[in-house]
């Protein structure tokens, strides 16, 4: 379980369910280290969905970057406590949350992508069914949701404990909560650097094929962790 930065973010929000689940996202090392795992595939995998060239610099600076922030803003924190000096805590407890948000989402978001199309089954299935009748007006509504999010953010896919249902959710600031307890299961970049060079400003074109990539698969086997966390 990872300790150090998910013992700042508030327990029940969005992103810290799923700091970990079932080894599925290792986002820490042993020594407390936020660590970010090599990308599944190569750079080119995605094409032409996602071309090689900014599938490499939103994982290399974008998600790198967030690491690289939340490390320090873990340092300072930490810095902070041992010296009994919190004159500048909130300031970094700030900052850790939106980049340790930053990292949980863009760990899902990679393994939640592949290079052909999919479909849902079994279990999943099941909850879709059961929480939108149909895979159809799932995708519908997810990509409506990613592509009307205010500004940059993500269109997000959780389960939902209290309900056992599915639920969408636009999250406009990743470090913001949006439902109490949800654990994201889906999750689509929509920020500018996730489709920047391929489709510029045209955001709804680049929803469309994420869509169309979605591995279902590994939806799947974050929704069965979620059930045993319930």
């Amino acid at each position: 379980m990872i300790i150090g930065g998910a013992s700042i973010l508030p327990t029940s929000s969005v992103l810290a369910q799923s700091v970990e689940q079932e080894g599925i996202d290792k986002l820490m090392d042993d020594n407390g280290n936020f660590i970010q795992a090599p990308l599944p595939y190569a750079n080119n995998f995605l094409e032409p969905c996602m071309d090689e060239e900014t599938l490499y610099l939103h994982h290399t600076f974008h998600h790198g970057g967030a690491v690289k922030g939340a490390n320090k803003d873990l340092e300072m924190i930490h810095k902070a406590m041992k010296e009994n000096n919190y004159e500048l805590v909130d300031h970094w407890t700030r900052k850790l949350s939106y980049h340790f948000s930053s990292h949980i989402l863009h760990s899902i978001f990679w393994t939640n992508l592949t290079n052909k199309k999919n479909d849902p089954k079994g279990t999943l299935l099941k909850y879709i069914e059961k929480s939108f009748n149909t895979l159809d007006s799932l995708k519908a509504l997810l990509g409506e949701v990613s592509k009307s999010v205010e500004a940059s953010g993500w269109g997000i896919m959780a389960y939902q404990p209290f309900t056992d249902r599915l639920t969408v959710l636009g999250c406009a600031d990743h470090q913001k909560l949006t439902q109490w307890g949800c654990i994201p299961l889906l999750v689509i970049d929509v920020w500018e650097h996730a489709y920047y060079l391929t489709y510029r400003n045209r955001r709804g074109e680049f929803v469309d094929c994420v869509m169309d990539i979605i591995n279902w698969d590994n939806v799947a086997q974050r929704l069965g962790a979620a059930l045993k966390i319930k």
